[in-house]
């Protein structure tokens, strides 16, 4: 089982790749996010003023590769 410390270092390590993915968001809003989806989700939505099920398939997309 993963603990929450592991997550959040996980995700340190995956910023670089959430910057390229969406340039708009700024480095300290990505690490914000916690690799959380859903705040992750509303900041895309927000920045990109995109609907919300397209923020959703983006995170989900984002995650699904770097999980692989």
């Amino acid at each position: 089982m993963t603990t929450v410390d592991e997550m959040k270092g996980k995700w340190k390590q995956q910023i670089g790749k959430a910057k390229l993915a969406w340039g708009k968001l700024t480095e300290d809003e990505i690490l914000k996010s916690e690799g959380r989806a859903e705040k992750l989700q509303g900041l895309i939505q927000e920045r990109y003023a995109i609907t919300r099920e397209e923020a959703e398939k983006q995170v989900n997309k984002f995650f699904e590769k770097e999980g692989s």
